[in-house]
């Protein structure tokens, strides 16, 4: 996570943990996960294994740790277990009905930004993480449209660990939304020089919309509908 995260300038006057977490500039693609959520301990199965002060942390994030009644080095310690332990709890939550429905939120409203592609038309964008596993890369971002991932503009978020959103989070979304998922385009940026397509691009093209033909044919002759483009 974000070494401005440890400074309570952005939050400090918030009444609950949570509220303070998700206050934190970079925090912006987190959604909160409901308290039901994080006291059915059945749903946080095997994460007291992943993460360290797990019973003090897990106490932090529901308000109910004396902090106290720790010293500076621990209180620290906890914190940052605590942001790891909401971050694996937000993994799974987020694959929730409920959870899909706050993430979509801040689709509908552009919380993750929009696809820089061109040819995508702003197309709105969606976390996703190239590993479950903590550690391994940061949070991506994903177009439906051209169907490739981004890195964040900003580097606030860019240094948010992709695991807390999983690897499956936007595939489950259009799995459950098909209707957002736009239709299929096979618009291409076409270089010319002089208005003139360059040969190498132009032979490469022919060569895609062949292939394209054939696996049509290919369908159709195997009583398929092939897709619209």
């Amino acid at each position: 996570m974000m070494d401005d995260m440890s400074s309570t300038s952005d939050g400090e006057y918030a009444k609950y943990w949570t509220e303070w977490f998700l206050y934190l500039r970079g925090n912006e693609y987190f959604v909160e996960v409901d308290e039901e959520y994080i006291a059915d301990r059945f749903n946080l199965t095997g994460l007291n294994q992943e993460v360290d002060h797990y019973v003090p942390a897990l106490q932090l994030i529901s308000d109910e740790l004396d902090e106290s009644r720790l010293d500076e080095h621990t209180r620290e310690a906890v914190d940052r277990s605590a942001r790891h332990l909401y971050g694996l709890i937000h993994a799974r939550y987020v694959l929730t009905t409920r959870g899909m429905h706050k993430i979509l939120d801040k689709y509908k409203g552009l919380g993750f930004g929009r696809c820089p592609r061109v040819l995508c038309n702003s197309q709105p964008l969606l976390p996703v993480g190239l590993s479950d596993i903590p550690g391994r890369h940061s949070v991506k971002l994903y177009c439906c449209h051209c169907e490739d991932v981004y890195n964040p503009k900003s580097t606030r978020h860019a240094t948010i660990d992709g695991a807390y959103f999983g690897t499956s989070l936007p595939h489950m979304i259009f799995q459950m939304f098909p209707t957002l998922v736009p239709e299929k385009s096979i618009v291409r940026y076409e270089p010319k020089i002089f208005g003139f397509k360059l040969h190498a691009t132009a032979d490469l093209h022919r060569k895609q919309d062949k292939i394209r033909d054939q696996q049509a044919k290919r369908l159709v002759a195997a009583g398929i509908e092939p897709p619209a483009l």
